[in-house]
């Protein structure tokens, strides 16, 4: 295992992982849409920033312009990316603007309390749950109650956010845990003062589908994926 997989798990894994066993879906938690359209990072970024502050979200077809794209407030500009194992979506990758930031430009009533990347994950979780029992066999069902979700301790860096990582592995409790990394760049905390504003108020997240999370329970693929920002980074199904 290389250092930097080692050490992400000691960050976001051991040390923060938190096991949610599956609970019923509140009227307030909607299905997530569909992770290839343009409506799930907007979902992502109502949730995380607790706003109906209308935003236009751009999905990108390669990774180098994800890569190189920067969330702005005003209009409130987003963007997406997903990255594919042939045809199946494995992972969304969300660029939103952080709460405070929109507060500042929008006013006070704008935006609420700013969630974290694994608060998606946990969405996605109880709706692959959901799926799985409507035509699945029990143990399969139990497998995914058990996944972990980690905690990852959020970034500050692009760079770090954009590193190699494991999308999903098998710990040393034995479960099957899935990281939702991401970054966030508070605007309002002086810390980040001295940065461009460009880069400020940002929340970036990677977040894995439901038809991973599903596939991961059923055996269809084994726990263990990880997942590149690199420029041939598979951004579009692969076409038969």
């Amino acid at each position: 295992m290389t250092p930097l997989l080692t050490s992400f798990r000691l960050l976001g894994g051991a040390l923060t992982a938190i096991l949610f066993f599956a609970s019923p879906v509140s009227a307030d938690d909607a299905p997530l849409p569909n992770p290839t359209s343009e409506d799930f990072c907007i979902a992502v970024q109502n949730m995380l920033a607790t706003t109906e502050v209308e935003s236009t979200n751009t999905v990108f077809n390669d990774m180098p312009e994800y890569r190189h794209s920067k969330p702005s407030p005003d209009p409130l500009m987003i963007y997406q990316v997903v990255t594919y194992d042939e045809k199946r979506p494995v992972m969304v990758s969300c660029k939103i603007k952080a709460a405070d930031h929109i507060r500042a430009v929008h006013g006070e009533d704008a935006a609420g309390e700013q969630g974290n990347c694994a608060d998606v994950t946990k969405r996605v979780k109880a709706q692959a749950i959901a799926e799985l029992e409507v035509d699945n066999p029990d143990n399969v069902v139990e497998k995914a109650k058990l996944f972990v979700i980690d905690v990852n301790e959020p970034f500050t860096t692009g760079r770090s956010y954009l590193s190699d990582f494991e999308l999903s592995f098998e710990g040393d409790d034995g479960n099957i845990h899935f990281n939702s990394p991401g970054l966030q760049v508070n605007w309002d905390d002086w810390k980040y003062w001295i940065m461009p504003n460009m880069i400020r108020g940002q929340t970036y997240c990677h977040i894995p589908t439901v038809s991973y999370m599903k596939a991961v329970a059923t055996g269809a693929v084994e726990p263990g994926t990880v997942m590149t920002t690199a420029d041939d980074a598979p951004t579009q199904p692969f076409a038969q």
